[in-house]
């Protein structure tokens, strides 16, 4: 197609497979789209622009979904998004101010131990480290990682919330119902601090997302949560090594 930037349709694929993703896990699709776009070699501020431009849209129907059948806790709520958006909002701003190739040893860093978690809990079932924080630091160490590394606010938040007792209905759409407000923070502070103009991806990661989402709804139903756990932590793990070397090289 005439016009289109030739990264256009592999974003589509990373939407894709992205939603796909999340549609079987229930989160992770920042830390898969972000994966699969720093391993394209784009700079960390550009992935994680990127991809929450596109996350406002899939946040913002998922949040008015979750308010609509009354799955959240708002006292969580509160304790969880004013520090959310604070967190988010200096780590979008520390990526869109720093060098983006000091910093990719760093993102891939964090990606690398994502990637781990993921594994970790895909092996056993135990309580995550933040399980005991204030929801207050757990919301802004939830932003500010999100941010720098374009994902992982639910990976992050959602198992920590089920680790403390809070039922699984109301950690999952209380953590979704926050993610939009951060997701707009964030993408508000790239689009003042960072020369990005790149909305043609945007919309190839939304068009691969839409795609999947009925697929990612029947993974979910027919491949365990663990498998499908496994699976992307093994992926993720992989891209952040491979990443780490050619950025330490």
């Amino acid at each position: 197609m005439e016009g289109l930037s030739p990264e256009f349709w592999p974003l589509v694929f990373v939407g894709f497979a992205a939603q796909l993703i999340d549609g079987a896990l229930g989160m992770a699709y920042g830390v898969s789209a972000s994966a699969f776009l720093s391993s394209m070699g784009h700079a960390p501020a550009f992935v994680s622009a990127t991809v929450h431009a596109a996350e406002v849209f899939t946040t913002g129907a998922s949040s008015a979904s979750h308010a609509w059948f009354k799955n959240l806790d708002r006292k969580i709520f509160l304790k969880l998004v004013l520090p959310g958006m604070v967190g988010g909002a200096v780590g979008a701003w520390l990526l869109g101010n720093l060098d983006g190739d000091l910093l990719k040893p760093f993102v891939w860093t964090y990606l690398l131990l994502t990637g781990i978690l993921l594994l970790r809990r895909a092996s056993r079932s135990g309580e995550p480290q933040l399980a005991r924080a204030p929801s207050h630091a757990l919301g802004a160490i939830a932003g500010f990682l999100d941010a720098v590394g374009g994902g992982g606010w639910g990976t992050v938040t959602t198992p920590t919330l089920i680790a403390r007792g809070v039922p699984p209905r109301y950690a999952i759409g209380t953590t979704n119902a926050a993610e939009f407000f951060v997701t707009l923070t964030i993408s508000i502070t790239f689009l003042l601090t960072f020369d990005w103009q790149r909305y043609d991806l945007v919309i190839a990661l939304l068009g691969g997302g839409v795609i999947a989402a009925p697929l990612g709804a029947w993974v979910a139903k027919h491949v365990p949560a663990r498998v499908a756990m496994l699976a992307i932590g093994l992926l993720v793990s992989g891209l952040a090594i491979n990443g780490l070397i050619i950025a330490l090289r």
